[in-house]
Formats: C-alpha cells, sequence, structure tokens
C-alpha cells in the first residue's frame, strides 16, 4: 500500500498519496471566506483531484536542460528578428534573443544564420538548436529528435487592396486632415520625445491616436510603419478579440463550461473551469510560472516557458495539466489559460472545415485595415498567441481602436456589444484589480493613467494603451533588453500625453 500522510488545506484535513499532489486553497479563496456552505465542493474538488493525479503524473513531461531549451528559444527569437522582422542579427541577438537563456550562459552563446535555408542555430559547446522560417507561420523551433515540423505551413494573404491607396485606419494613406480641436500639438511632441529621449529603452516605435487620428508617429533608425516587430504577451489580448469573434455568432458562451472531452468526464475537477476563468487567467490549472509568488527552482523548467522553449504540442500539454486551485478561487498570470481559449478558437474553426491558419486574417484582420500580421506556431501547427505574434505598431493601434470603439468599425460591429466592458473590468480571482479578461487593466492606479483604462501587455515594454476617458490609444513597442528604461520613458509619455488630451465628452466603454 502507498505512504500516505495526513494534510490540512484550508482547514479540511485529508489523506493524500505521499508526494504525490500540490493542490492548494488560497487564503484569500471565496471558498473559505463562504464557510461551511462550500464545503461539499471544496471536497469534492480536492478528492477528485487526489484521483485525477495518478492518471496525470503518466502524462510524459518534455526533458531537456536549461541550457537546451533556452538556446531552442534564442534560435527562434533570433530567427523571427531576422525573417520576420528583418533585423541585424547581432543587434537581435544582443537586445531581444539572449532572453531565454540562464543569465550566466546568455554572453556565451554563439549562433549563425543560414540565408539561404532561412533558419538559425544556436550554439553552447557542444549543445545545439535550431529554428526555421516557414513563411507566413513565421520561425518554429524544430524538436530535438526531428529535422522539421508535423504540419504543413499555409500562405496568409490579405484581400485588402494596397495600404497606399486607402486612408487610415483601413489603409495608409497619408491624412491631410486638420488636428482634432482641443489638442495641444506641441505637448504631443514632448510626449513623444520622452518615450524615445532614453537611448537605453531601446524604443522601436510609437503611435498616437487620438479620436481616430493618429496624431503622433515615430520609429528608430532601421524601423519602419511596416516591420513586423515582437509583440509577445499582446498577443494574449489578440486571443481574446479571435475569441470574441466566435462568441458573437453564438458558437461560445463565456459561462459555458470549457468542452474538453476529458475535463468532462465523471469525477474530473477541471470539469468545473467555465471559459470566462480562462479569459480571466483563473482556471486553477497547476502551469508552473518564473512570476508565481510561490515558484521556487526546485519546481523544475516552468511550463510557463516551456510552451516557448520546448517544441510541444502547447495545447495539448495546457489540456493535460491537472488542477492546482478550484477555478476562479486564484488569479495567476499563466500561459496555459490563452493557449486553451486558442483551443477553442481552433475546435470551432476546424469544425467548420475552415483553415484555421488563415482564419485571424479573413475573420479579422480584413476587416481593420491589417494586410500582414505573424502569428507563429508551435511545430504541431497551434498558434503560440500567449507569445509568439509579429506585428506592426499601426496594426496594434487599429486593434486598440477597435476596443476603444466597443468592437465597432466603420459601422460594422465586430465584437460583441460590451466585449471592451467586460476585457477591462477586473477579473474577481485576482487579488489585485490589475487583470481583467485577457488585458492587464490600471485598477491599481499605478500608471499615470486613468483607472478606466487598460491595456495589451507585452514582454519587453510592448504596450497597446486604450484611454477611454481621453479616446486615446497610444501603441509603444520596443526591443528586450530595454524594458525596464523602456517603461519608464512611456510613464512619462503618458502623464505628458493626457494633459495634452482632453477629457472625451462621452465614455464610449
Amino acid at each position: 500500500m502507498a505512504r500516505r500522510n495526513l494534510v490540512c488545506t484550508g482547514g479540511i484535513i485529508i489523506a493524500r498519496r505521499f508526494a504525490r499532489v500540490s493542490f492548494q486553497l488560497p487564503a484569500s479563496s471565496p471558498q473559505l471566506r463562504n464557510g461551511a456552505a462550500d464545503l461539499p465542493r471544496i471536497l469534492f474538488v480536492l478528492i477528485a483531484t487526489l484521483a485525477l493525479s495518478t492518471q496525470q503524473s503518466q502524462v510524459p513531461a518534455p526533458v531537456g536542460t536549461h541550457t537546451e531549451l533556452g538556446l531552442a528559444g534564442y534560435a527562434k527569437v533570433l530567427c523571427s528578428a531576422v525573417f520576420v522582422s528583418n533585423r541585424d542579427a547581432t543587434e537581435a541577438a544582443t537586445n531581444s534573443a539572449y532572453w531565454f537563456m540562464p543569465r550566466d550562459e546568455a554572453s556565451k552563446v554563439t549562433w549563425n544564420v543560414d540565408k539561404d535555408q532561412k533558419s538559425v542555430t544556436a550554439s553552447l559547446g557542444d549543445t545545439k538548436r535550431e529554428a526555421k522560417f516557414y513563411g507566413d507561420q513565421g520561425c518554429i523551433i524544430h524538436p530535438q529528435d526531428h529535422d522539421g515540423i508535423y504540419f504543413t505551413p499555409v500562405p496568409v494573404k490579405t484581400r485588402l487592396p494596397d495600404a497606399a491607396a486607402q486612408p487610415w485606419p483601413m489603409g495608409d494613406a497619408p491624412s491631410h486632415a486638420p488636428l482634432p480641436e482641443g489638442l495641444d500639438a506641441a505637448r504631443v511632441a514632448k510626449a513623444v520625445d520622452l518615450a524615445f529621449a532614453d537611448p537605453e529603452a531601446l524604443t522601436a516605435g510609437m503611435v498616437v491616436v487620438y479620436k481616430g487620428q493618429i496624431v503622433a508617429e515615430r520609429y528608430m533608425p532601421g524601423i519602419t510603419k511596416d516591420t513586423q516587430l515582437e509583440s509577445w504577451s499582446m498577443g494574449k489580448s489578440l486571443t481574446a478579440t479571435l475569441f470574441a469573434l466566435l462568441v458573437k455568432e453564438g458558437v461560445y458562451k463565456i459561462d459555458d463550461p470549457v468542452p474538453v472531452p476529458e475535463w468532462r468526464a465523471p469525477g474530473d475537477p477541471r470539469g468545473a473551469i467555465r471559459i470566462v476563468d480562462l479569459l480571466h487567467m483563473s482556471s486553477g490549472l497547476r502551469f508552473i510560472a518564473g512570476q508565481d509568488p510561490d515558484y521556487t527552482p526546485d519546481k523544475g523548467y516552468p511550463d510557463h516557458t516551456l510552451i516557448y522553449t520546448g517544441a510541444i504540442d502547447a495545447f495539448k500539454h495546457s489540456m493535460t495539466r491537472p488542477l492546482q486551485f478550484p477555478p476562479n478561487t486564484e488569479g495567476r498570470y499563466r500561459n496555459s489559460d490563452p493557449l486553451m481559449v486558442g483551443w477553442l478558437v481552433k475546435q470551432a474553426v476546424s469544425k467548420r472545415g475552415e483553415e484555421y491558419l488563415t482564419y485571424p486574417q479573413r475573420a479579422l484582420f480584413d476587416k481593420v485595415g491589417i494586410r500582414r500580421q505573424v502569428p507563429e506556431t508551435d511545430p504541431y501547427g497551434n498558434f503560440l498567441l500567449s507569445g509568439y505574434d509579429y506585428g506592426t505598431p499601426r496594426n496594434w493601434a487599429r486593434l486598440g481602436l477597435l476596443y476603444l470603439q466597443d468592437g465597432l468599425w466603420q459601422g460594422q460591429r465586430l465584437l460583441p456589444e460590451g466585449w471592451s466592458r467586460f476585457v477591462s473590468t477586473p477579473a474577481p480571482a485576482w487579488k489585485t484589480p490589475v487583470y481583467g479578461g485577457l488585458f492587464w487593466v490600471n485598477g491599481d492606479g499605478a500608471w499615470p493613467i486613468p483607472k478606466t483604462s487598460y491595456f495589451m501587455n507585452g514582454a519587453g515594454g510592448q504596450r497597446v494603451v486604450i484611454i477611454p476617458a481621453h479616446d486615446l490609444v497610444v501603441v509603444r513597442m520596443g526591443h528586450h533588453r530595454g524594458d525596464r528604461a523602456g517603461m519608464n520613458a512611456l510613464k512619462a509619455a503618458l502623464a505628458e500625453l493626457l494633459a495634452a488630451v482632453p477629457k472625451a465628452q462621452t465614455l464610449r466603454n
């Protein structure tokens, strides 16, 4: 008989298999606050989790040292920088690709760019990893035991005419319209100067949209309005947007349970996870992340990072994680939840017999004037929109404008009515009001903008800031190494912008 011990969790004593399950009920959870009335549910979730643990322990975990996995991420980021963004390889290695490597190894990596094969190999000693450019699916890491990928890439074509032939926001033709009334142009210019003032910020591009009109725009040398830049977790907000299209069509309702067949099996506690819990990053799935408040290195390589560097089926990996917390009791920033929302998108699109890899372009991008965006995939053809996505500042400004207008675009409703309000409302399971529906929110007032503001947020200082109180969208993008200095510069710029722009007469959402 397996050794057992007694564990007291949330005031309940239960038996568990020794060292098999780590299930935590946070002291601040609604279940504990509600007292004995919720004890049956707590017991059900805990006991079901114990029963599930043996099954979950049989799911093979991808292996690889931190060095091997870090080199895979290094090769991929450098590959995308060179072949998607057209950046100089040495500059990109210094300012972006280093990120996944252990700090004491990053400067020791050597790399080779093969322009004929459109691939990048990153090496440290005898350890090598490779990523290759696959056209409109961007760069993809090759698994260690497979020289290639497991799906057939698909070309993605826009149906829109040349951008130069259409005015903003559907195109890029120069506008000769006067600036909106009440705008202080001198202060707007000063705000943009502040965003670019510190060279250590590595600000690559900035676009300011006021009352739907571009009123300021600037790029660093070597970057243009057409450069596809690393966007990282702003792709989570893009996932929410693609999913919203299906909600509007009636394909999904956010309060429904997540329709994963394995989760719906009797006794599986994951059956309690609703779609809205995924959107709120409150599913409770055990998905280790380096930013977890209780993360320690002995927990192993974080799942949150593994989906980027492991060359695995990211949807399957997310789907097979057990519960750590009861759903909607603990807000944790973990890639599992937006990836599962992405899985829902793939399921719906594929079920209709449509091409999944072209869905974002035809269903969303063509509708809002985006002719090219590069959402990248894992080796199995699943969009890794938790962070592997490339877009221009103008592309992201269009998406920000769509939200500022509550999902309306030139008179046509693209997103469900009230969707902007949903994503910008603080999620109930988060202890501080900083996260909404795959968007960050300024509920704690940490940014020098109204608390009603919300934003798409990506690593390395990528932001789309939506400020309904001032009818304003601000996009700031930069190279990863400049993150901290870049955010200080952006805060200074935003404070100046708010002084330059009058308050909106009517809030849109």
